[in-house]
């Protein structure tokens, strides 16, 4: 049985940890409302401008083209917008958006071997692979494993905004319409809840437009559009890849606050469990010196007596 010495020791280790993680739990807490706000705001902004988008195309009758590797690309369109092109899939870059700290569970794992499985998957289908991190644990991972990190986001987090996003996303936009790619995917984890977040995968570039034309714009969508729809995709195109980059983030920043809450209350619940057993082995150690000494001294009395 350790020393009571020891055994005190380690309750005040435990109990100075449990104020940490409390404290890290509100923290979270408080940032994860702020986070959450910010993300519900979004969203039905991103959806309706993803519509909107896709209307146009449907409205310019944009085709669907082949992404096999050894089949030609159909001829392009002259009205077609350079990020509606469609290409064999040679050169492929993922963009994987992870947090900077750790202490959140399992949600920057989860993301790191999404991305990996696809990684070996295309290089196994003869495709080169590359990567744009957003987010030191993400960056790490991928360093680790010798993965080709072309463009790394430093503290992408620290007064996240729209601006931000565009500079990211113009990035890799402006390298997939030079075609130094022929494809991006986006990887981050979607906010559920602050206990549920899910890996997704999705495909950036090129944007998925309709396989159909419409006769007219007023037929597909009831909308009319001013000037020209051709002239609202070059506009919208950009914007969206904005959006939905500042979207993921936000998104990941929620899942963020939301893991490392969910962590810390178990790891709080965890340390007061451990608590109440150190304290009972300190109480049995100390009730056993107790009477370790009182059968000393009742020896002693005895012996006296003889």
């Amino acid at each position: 049985m350790p020393s009571l010495k020891i055994v005190r020791k380690r309750i005040a280790s435990v109990k100075s940890t449990q104020k940490i993680t409390r404290a890290m739990k509100m923290v979270a807490g408080a940032r994860l409302n702020r986070a959450q706000q910010r993300i519900v705001a979004l969203r039905p902004y991103a959806q309706k401008t993803g519509e909107l988008l896709r209307s146009v195309a449907a409205a310019m009758g944009t085709p669907e083209m082949t992404t096999e590797v050894g089949e030609e690309a159909p001829a392009p369109d002259e009205r077609q917008h350079p990020l509606l092109a469609r290409r064999p899939e040679k050169n492929v870059l993922y963009v994987v958006v992870t947090s900077d700290r750790g202490l959140c569970g399992g949600i920057n794992t989860n993301v790191a071997k999404a991305v990996e499985r696809e990684w070996k998957r295309k290089e196994a289908e003869g495709k080169t692979v590359a990567f744009v991190t957003i987010g030191r644990k993400g960056r790490e991972y991928l360093q680790r494993r010798r993965g080709n990190v072309v463009y790394d986001v430093l503290k992408p987090f620290d007064a996240l905004d729209l601006e931000k996003a565009r500079a990211m996303a113009r990035w890799f936009v402006s390298r997939y319409e030079n075609g130094e790619y022929d494809a991006v995917y986006l990887v981050y984890n979607e906010f559920k809840s602050a206990i549920t977040q899910m890996v997704n995968m999705d495909q950036l570039l090129p944007l998925v437009a309709p396989q159909t034309a419409v006769a007219s714009d007023e037929e597909k969508t009831g909308i009319i559009f001013e000037p020209t729809p051709e002239a609202l995709l070059y506009r919208l195109l950009p914007m969206y890849m904005e959006i939905t980059l500042l979207r993921a983030l936000l998104d990941s920043q929620a899942s963020f606050f939301g893991a490392q809450m969910t962590a810390m209350d178990a790891a709080t619940r965890n340390a007061k469990d451990m608590i109440q057993r150190l304290t009972l082995v300190y109480n049995r150690a100390r009730q056993a010196a107790i009477t370790k000494e009182l059968m000393e001294i009742i020896g002693g009395a005895e012996a006296l007596k003889d």
